[in-house]
């Protein structure tokens, strides 16, 4: 046996129904994409501990980089379940191929495009959205992860230049990209977005080895010894966490679709496997407790499904709370590391080979449900919002 190619998308309450004919097209696109160029060699990247060659570029052509952002930027000017559905695609294929987009789509290139000055967005936005250009997102710390107020990273006003200081960790794509997006405090202590390019004198990024997880992914650190950056560099239209804690929720958002696409990867390959495999002389899949596990997975996707799409619609709308996507995110990574788990029962043995998906979305989702926001942060901050009071 080997891996089964998916021929169809999970549609248990017809939620095509209320998707537009481009929805459908772009969604189809990405996926014979993933099809075509990522699922022939994601294993053995993963395995091999290295990332896949010219993955920007390709993401680039078909058009998954920045796709919300206008059009004369280099975007694509799609809607946020357009996003949504793109990044629902590439997780299909693996969790560091969707980081990879997402982070430069949600991370690089929204806070350039909502808080950068006109400069800076033709500057950079073209050649990010081509994936000519890598970006990376500098927020967590080695001594702050869930409490990005407490950073210690900061920069000083040197007259015609900023001096930088400090050090970020767990950065996706920061042994690779050519500018970071770096959150610090100024000297009043207010936190501001600033853009670093590879080539700056006292900037390095020292590469994370030794993964369990995102295996697929390069990931490293952000370090500043005296960086000076030039003042044209500031993102100009922010102060405050507001700035890094907004591209977090575009994150977010793109993160609660992408984790469908794992879950369905499992699924589909689980349904198949099920009918296929025989013991005591039936298929495996004529027995309850199988049968119970892939009722549960398909209802399960289903109610994550319309969560996303009502989730994308108030995105649209620019209605979508800070709250509201954080339930989404929470819930979503968890049905989906839940059915990588038990969808890895079905195959028995064969569950933890190569030749099939499940092993290798478990152990990544063991790192998306722990970046942009933990397990329990996020559900803290439901419960902030139905009590009103804060429980940090």
């Amino acid at each position: 046996m080997s891996y089964y190619p998916l021929t169809s998308i999970p549609d248990y309450y017809g939620i095509d129904a209320l998707l537009t004919e481009e929805h459908k097209l772009i969604r189809q696109s990405i996926r014979d994409w993933v099809e075509s160029f990522v699922m022939p060699q994601i294993d053995q990247a993963a395995q091999d501990h290295t990332d896949i060659p010219g993955l920007m570029r390709e993401l680039g052509k078909i058009g998954a980089l920045g796709p919300y952002i206008p059009v004369e930027y280099g975007g694509s000017g799609l809607d946020q379940i357009s996003y949504g559905l793109i990044m629902q695609e590439l997780e299909r294929g693996d969790s560091a191929v969707r980081s990879a987009a997402s982070v430069q789509s949600s991370l690089v290139m929204f806070p350039i495009n909502e808080f950068g000055s006109e400069e800076q967005k033709r500057k950079y936005l073209p050649k990010l959205a081509s994936g000519e250009m890598i970006g990376s997102f500098g927020l967590t710390e080695p001594n702050h992860g869930s409490d990005p107020g407490s950073m210690e990273t900061y920069f000083k006003d040197m007259g015609d230049h900023y001096l930088l200081n400090g050090a970020k960790m767990w950065i996706t794509n920061s042994p690779l990209c050519d500018i970071a997006v770096i959150w610090a405090k100024n000297e009043e202590g207010k936190v501001q977005g600033l853009i670093v390019e590879r080539g700056m004198e006292g900037f390095t990024t020292p590469e994370t080895h030794n993964k369990w997880s995102l295996r697929a992914s390069k990931t490293g650190e952000l370090v500043f010894n005296d960086v000076k950056v030039p003042k044209e560099n500031l993102l100009p239209g922010v102060t405050g966490l507001k700035g890094p804690l907004s591209c977090l929720n575009s994150a977010r958002y793109g993160i609660s679709w992408g984790v469908i696409g794992a879950a369905i990867d499992c699924y589909c390959t689980a349904v198949q496997y099920s009918k296929e495999r025989k013991q005591f002389g039936k298929p495996i899949g004529s027995y309850q407790l199988q049968q119970k596990k892939l009722a549960e997975f398909l209802t399960e996707i289903t109610k994550a499904q319309l969560l996303c799409l009502q989730l994308g619609n108030l995105k649209n709308d620019h209605k979508a709370s800070p709250a509201q996507i954080s339930m989404a995110k929470r819930n979503n990574v968890k049905m989906a590391i839940d059915i990588a788990r038990e969808s890895r029962q079905i195959l028995g043995g064969m569950g933890i080979m190569g030749e099939f998906p499940m092993m290798r979305h478990a152990a990544n989702l063991e790192s998306v449900i722990t970046y942009e926001g933990t397990h329990d942060v996020h559900l803290l901050i439901t419960g902030m919002d139905i009590t009103g009071i804060n429980a940090f």
